[in-house]
């Protein structure tokens, strides 16, 4: 089968053929039928993920299949099945690492990987969906969709008329402006910086600032006439950006990072009794705001058939695991939201 491969770190993906080993108990064979690019493959492929001694090895972590084959133990899908791929645990069987042939040799890969044409996945890694569920939702389900909604309600908390900073709009932040203005919020600041702003603004975003032209102080008072946000959500994991922007919570402020800074650096709070003002403020790292796949994929997709969860604006550009170099570069150079592999 053709994948694409992360064979050296800090370098270009390499797709190329790459062989299937016989299923292990807990294991499915998926057929993959499209994927989405997170910004988190960006930090796998520069090795801050953990991943740094599993070279080489697969990526991508939200995509649409159909089953092809389940190993001894799998009851909860089988051959036929429309699945969604996830990288958080869901029910079933946490099975051992996937094994792949890569160049005459045996490599282990994640428990879910979604760049290539079929997937080894642990159980615990799929949800069946209907079949009649369109392939695009059904994919970013497994990460873009469910990491906003998840951190919008559960980590942030998001109140009816409560400001709220986004920083970073790709593919993620992109879903948590929809679902932060959906929550009532307002205002709903979009920051990047890159010009996003035609984006954020279909998004629903009230104000988008370019960081690149405005501090987050001077954009605040300036352009939005507030003073402090009572949630901040920072996707990028920026240093710097956390630092600027941490100070400017409200009395009741959630920060809430979603990017993971880089590994061995440290942040600096100054002036931390700052906390301690109105009824004390949060700071926290959260893993997609505690996305449950088997319990909440059924009521998201309930939302998809009420009109509230919807793909508009969210999906940038769409290419084929050749060109997944360029989709990525484009990513990197802030130019997009979500980019769609079709398999």
């Amino acid at each position: 089968m053709k994948a694409a491969v992360l064979e050296r770190l800090n370098h270009p993906l390499v797709v190329t053929n790459v062989g299937l080993s016989q299923l292990l108990y807990g294991q499915v064979l998926v057929k993959n039928l499209v994927t989405g690019i997170c910004g988190a493959q960006l930090e796998e492929i520069k090795g801050h993920k953990g991943n740094g001694g599993f070279v080489p090895h697969l990526l991508g972590h939200e995509a649409c299949g159909i089953v092809q084959d389940v190993g001894e133990g799998v009851l909860k899908v089988k051959s036929g099945d429309k699945v969604c791929l996830h990288w958080r645990k869901g029910s079933g069987i946490d099975s051992d690492f996937p094994r792949y042939i890569y160049n005459g040799r045996e490599i282990q890969s994640g428990k879910v990987t979604t760049f290539s044409e079929y997937s080894i996945v642990s159980e615990n890694r799929l949800t069946p969906v209907p079949f009649d569920t369109p392939n695009d939702l059904t994919a970013l389900l497994g990460c873009a969709l469910s990491t906003a909604l998840g951190v919008i309600k559960c980590s942030a908390r998001v109140q009816y008329g409560e400001s709220v900073l986004i920083i970073g709009v790709g593919g993620i932040g992109l879903n948590l402006v929809r679902y932060a203005v959906q929550a009532g919020a307002y205002p709903v600041v979009a920051v990047d910086v890159a010009d996003k702003e035609l984006l954020a603004r279909r998004m629903g975003a009230h104000f988008f600032v370019n960081r690149k032209q405005f501090s987050l102080v001077t954009a605040l008072n300036d352009v939005v006439g507030i003073t402090s946000a009572d949630v901040v959500i920072s996707t990028i994991g920026d240093r710097d950006t956390i630092e600027e922007s941490v100070p400017l919570l409200s009395g009741v402020g959630r920060y809430v990072m979603v990017g993971q800074p880089v590994p061995g650096n440290s942040i600096q709070l100054l002036n931390a009794a700052h906390f301690f003002e109105g009824e004390g403020k949060v700071f926290m790292a959260t893993q997609s705001g505690g996305f449950n796949p088997s319990v909440d994929i059924p009521r998201y997709l309930q939302m998809a058939k009420s009109g509230h969860l919807s793909l508009e604006n969210i999906i940038t550009g769409r290419t084929k695991l050749d060109h997944i170099n360029d989709a990525l570069n484009e990513i990197r150079a802030g130019l997009a939201g979500r980019i769609m592999i079709d398999l």
